[in-house]
């Protein structure tokens, strides 16, 4: 069994194109029936806003693995100069239910998520073929970073402004490599980004929905943090609205869940990865108008970006072998 931690996985290296298509040929497995994942439970105690989830799945086609990702998840954190996430994903063999790996960082499940993001930014650029992209993130921790990171990489010179916002944290733009620091713009609330950018991007830990304003016509929000869309906001999204499972994402007071309580949002009214990555399912719809993608967080991707990372360390000779 290989033991992987961060370090391998950073000598190992992030590389967004070959990521994205791991979630790409993943959704195809979705869409062929080749992935069980149950729907993960939570585990809540004491501190109920806190939790640590369980999130088992088979995914098929190349990848034929199996395994669990076991993350917690304790907002708090951050006052303690703590991390906010704690993960562990466990492989398994398929045939022999052996323990292939263990991969003891929250880094992959921060990679998978991003990785996620990235394949529907690839998947709106295709259908708009963006210039002079302005990205907005909201939230300033690891997963804003790799935003970053990742949309720089995605868009390259066509990313030609960031907008970053933190509420609780100063943001210092010498620290940022990814892009010209020219084109780096620290606002002093959210509206400053909100109001201007093609891309909008929510990483925030936010438990309060502060997002109540027209957003740009044509933009694409990636609404990672789930909870910061006021219901009001809607009407601007509801033509499309994308989810990467509707019963995963449609609880947990997530915005979606109150889309569905609050205006009347069916899972017949959303879209699915599958839909508009396999099925083209949005390509009637009018671009000048704004699209939105929430993403709950599936275990086949975590599995699927965990196989990628065990076979590229030991493909690399990364790792510690363990008995």
């Amino acid at each position: 069994m290989l033991y992987i931690n961060e370090q391998n996985i950073l000598k190992v290296g992030i590389d967004w194109t070959s990521l994205i298509h791991v979630i790409a040929d993943t959704v195809h497995c979705i869409n062929n029936n080749d992935v069980v994942q149950p729907i993960k439970p939570y585990l809540r105690f004491r501190n109920l806003k806190n939790r640590i989830i369980a999130m088992p799945a088979f995914v098929g086609g190349n990848f034929n693995s199996a395994g669990i990702k076991w993350i917690a998840s304790y907002p708090d954190n951050i006052e303690k100069g703590v991390p906010r996430a704690h993960s562990l994903v466990i492989l398994n063999d398929v045939d022999t239910g052996q323990p292939l790996a263990i991969i003891n960082t929250p880094l992959l499940s921060i990679i998978r998520t991003i990785s996620i993001s990235g394949l529907v930014l690839k998947w709106f650029d295709k259908k708009k073929s963006l210039t002079d992209v302005k990205l907005g993130i909201i939230g300033w921790g690891p997963i804003g970073q790799y935003h970053l990171r990742m949309c720089a990489a995605v868009l390259g010179e066509r990313l030609s402004e960031v907008y970053l916002y933190d509420l609780n944290k100063s943001i210092d733009v010498s620290q940022i490599d990814c892009v010209d620091q020219s084109k780096v713009r620290i606002v002093s609330s959210w509206e400053e980004a909100y109001s201007v950018a093609d891309v909008f991007i929510t990483c925030t830990v936010s438990n309060n929905r502060y997002i109540n304003k027209k957003p740009v016509d044509g933009s694409l929000h990636l609404n990672v943090s789930l909870r910061d869309y006021d219901s009001s906001t809607y009407e601007y999204f509801k033509e499309a609205i994308i989810v990467d499972n509707w019963e995963e994402v449609c609880r947990e007071n997530t915005d979606i869940e109150q889309f569905h309580l609050n205006n009347g949002l069916s899972k017949e009214g959303a879209f699915s990865l599958v839909d508009v990555i396999i099925n083209d399912a949005l390509k009637n719809h009018d671009f000048n108008k704004p699209v939105m993608f929430n993403p709950m967080g599936l275990a086949a991707f975590d599995i699927a970006v965990g196989r990628y990372y065990f076979e590229k360390s030991c493909e690399m000779k990364e790792g510690i072998e363990l008995l």
